[in-house]
């Protein structure tokens, strides 16, 4: 039988970056298995449902490059893939626990249930459930007589209920502390625990591989899997992305959609390699590596539990790597182009332009910072900063015969702008830091820019002589 694996995102907001880091573990799990990734959207939480949201689901998938094997969008054997359109087969298998003995109907009001509640914390133990004792055959008396009822999973009352978790020792349940769950709410609706196993039994999942937080309701998996007389999948819960306080991460301390990154210029490949040191690391101490090599390498047992800190600084870090040490400079060039036209900036995608990515290449972590950092290149109207006139004051008696000397250089190239520099400035007996900085005040505003003959040099004569002769009072 081969490898399944699946995610199983409830469209309830933005697309998470959690979404996005168990989706790579799934989907390069079933890689090195040839087996297959499954995305099913879990949308009987109608309350919280956002209509748009599985669709940008779906975009992060595809930008991230993470495409499943079945899904709400291509179909497969084991769908349909949302929750809502298999509304009827979760009634059925409720049922069927109902005539095993492994589940009853319920029928307290809320009322009931709160006294319930209260009796039971007061008295330090989970809920007992009055309708847990009625006759079967009563209780369905009551059931066919439109009496409204819940089916609820009959925890048995002794023993312990063990999760064997990859990443762990045996977890160990006492069923005493385990409360007869919700499984069918009166409306006919699934709660989370009887959809969730029905449809990763239906679908032939193998590994459950999700967050840690979800390690409480395992034992209620474990009981119905049992229940059912059906195998248990591998199950692996993998350690909580965390803020660098090691809180849970949390949009207040970071940003957790995944089209903030997307809208900031940061790359998939750069987002799916940090994502994947989050609870892992290369066996070679590598840092930099794409999905194949990922795939080639991981194992699911390798994956350590201390909570991994999602670093903004440190993603913008690989960012900045896959830009200059990973894509080359064609790439980066298209990337940026394709960014920036999608942010409405026009510019031509022409020689220039690509000499300009170049030069700001080394100067950037990601695509969002490139036009606050490059207005002098695609106006005359560039801001100036104090610093920078405070540059272009202090040097009005060299700007002319700069400018001269510039505008009669026989090439207008990096390696003799520079040799130009250095002999003005030995001639009149200057240090270099009296004489270039106040030309790049000039056709800059600013004093932070890349190497300044390469800067002219990309600018070209003209440009250049232009705007230091404007600086000149």
């Amino acid at each position: 039988m081969s490898l399944v694996t699946r995610i199983a995102p409830s469209p309830t907001g933005d697309p998470h970056v959690g979404t996005a880091y168990i989706g790579l573990f799934n989907f390069t799990l079933a890689r090195q298995g040839g087996g297959r990734f499954i995305l099913r959207i879990e949308d009987t939480d109608r309350g919280r449902y956002v209509a748009d949201s599985e669709t940008r689901i779906f975009q992060m998938m595809q930008w991230l490059g993470l495409s499943p094997d079945e899904s709400p969008l291509q179909g497969g054997p084991g769908g349909p893939y949302r929750q809502s359109e298999r509304f009827d087969l979760y009634g059925q298998y409720a049922r069927q626990l109902v005539e095993s003995g492994h589940a009853y109907y319920a029928f307290e009001t809320p009322e009931e249930l709160s006294a319930l509640r209260e009796a039971a914390q007061a008295g330090g133990h989970v809920i007992a459930v009055p309708s847990r004792e009625l006759e079967p055959a009563q209780a369905q008396r009551r059931v066919d007589a439109g009496e409204a009822a819940v089916i609820r999973l009959k925890v048995p009352h002794d023993g312990e209920t063990v999760v064997n978790d990859v990443l762990r020792d045996p977890i160990h349940f006492q069923n005493r502390e385990i409360d007869d769950k919700v499984l069918l709410k009166a409306d006919g609706f699934p709660t989370y625990h009887l959809a969730n196993v029905v449809d990763d039994r239906l679908m032939e999942v193998t590994h459950v591989v999700r967050a840690e937080e979800w390690i409480t309701s395992t034992p209620i998996h474990v009981l119905l899997y049992r229940a059912f007389g059906w195998p248990e999948p591998v199950w692996a819960h993998m350690p909580l992305l965390r803020n660098a306080d090691k809180s849970k991460i949390s949009k207040r301390k970071n940003p957790t959609s995944v089209e903030w990154y997307m809208e900031q210029g940061f790359l998939p490949e750069a987002m799916l390699n940090f994502l994947a040191t989050m609870g892992w690391t290369h066996p070679d101490g590598l840092e930099i590596f794409d999905l194949d090599e990922f795939a080639r390498v991981f194992r699911l047992q390798d994956v350590t539990l201390g909570g991994p800190v999602f670093s903004l600084e440190k993603l913008r870090w690989y960012n900045g790597k896959y830009l200059r040490e990973v894509l080359g400079e064609a790439e980066v060039a298209r990337r940026l182009h394709a960014y920036l036209s999608g942010h409405k900036v026009d510019l031509p995608d022409d020689a220039y332009f690509r000499a300009v990515t170049r030069l700001m290449t080394p100067r950037i972590e990601v695509f969002s910072e490139f036009m606050d950092k490059t207005p002098y290149f695609w106006s005359e109207n560039y801001p100036v900063t104090e610093k920078a006139q405070g540059a272009i004051d202090a040097a009005q008696e060299l700007l002319p015969e700069l400018a001269a000397r510039l505008k009669n250089l026989p090439e207008f190239d990096a390696p003799s702008i520079k040799a130009a520099f250095h002999a003005y400035a030995e001639e009149q007996g200057l240090k270099l830091g009296k004489v270039m900085p106040p030309v790049r005040a000039a056709v800059a505003g600013t004093l932070e820019s890349p190497d300044l003959p390469d800067l002219l040099a990309t600018l070209g004569r003209e440009r250049v002589v232009s705007r230091i002769e404007r600086a000149r009072k």
